[in-house]
């Protein structure tokens, strides 16, 4: 879920955005980088804590950021999902916690939908992320980056974030990649590898 919220940051955001952190971002379950409601942050400072530590904190303060709440971010991911060709994937949330929602149809219907998706739609968004996306040198470069520090804007608090995937420094040709967890979805991992010419 996190490399979709980047590239909706990186495609329809300002890097050099001034954010604002929300009561709701600040509420949101380890991991997070633990900022606090009314502190500032660069967006592309929290683009790094998003990719390098998966801080849910961050994703939600980016989402806001980007397109005024969770709920508009997650349409335009979604949106973004079915433009790449994504079949069986809804996303609800931009950090990719475990959650449901209700959908109305316009017969006034309702059914309960799961942030969800697939192996092959992952794969599907990762390979738009490094080869055709406009912004997939700074896809790689943010993924591909091994530490990365920064303050809030009033400089009063530092962070230090350290790249976990390791397959990174693993495979000879190694692009890209990020890991995951939740409770339903267990340990997750979307990888890209360049061997020759593939």
């Amino acid at each position: 879920t996190k490399i979709m919220t980047l590239l909706i940051a990186l495609e329809q955001g300002d890097l050099n955005e001034i954010v604002t952190v929300s009561e709701y971002a600040q509420s949101m379950p380890d991991v997070q980088l633990n900022m606090k409601e009314g502190e500032e942050y660069v967006l592309k400072d929290l683009l790094y804590s998003l990719m390098l530590e998966s801080h849910n904190d961050s994703a939600v303060a980016i989402a806001e950021a980007v397109a005024g709440s969770v709920e508009a971010f997650a349409d335009r991911m979604n949106q973004k999902a079915k433009e790449i060709g994504c079949k069986n994937t809804c996303f609800i949330t931009p950090n990719g916690l475990d959650a449901t929602a209700t959908l109305t149809d316009k017969n006034g219907d309702t059914s309960e939908v799961f942030h969800s998706t697939t192996a092959e739609d992952l794969a599907r968004i990762m390979a738009y992320c490094i080869m055709e996306s406009p912004n997939k040198e700074q896809f790689l470069e943010i993924t591909r980056t091994s530490s990365y520090s920064f303050t809030d804007v009033e400089g009063k608090r530092s962070f230090g974030c350290t790249n976990h995937n390791a397959f990174l420094s693993m495979m000879d040709g190694a692009l890209s990649g990020k890991t995951g967890f939740t409770n339903k979805a267990g340990y997750c991992y979307v990888g890209a590898l360049k061997q020759d010419e593939r």
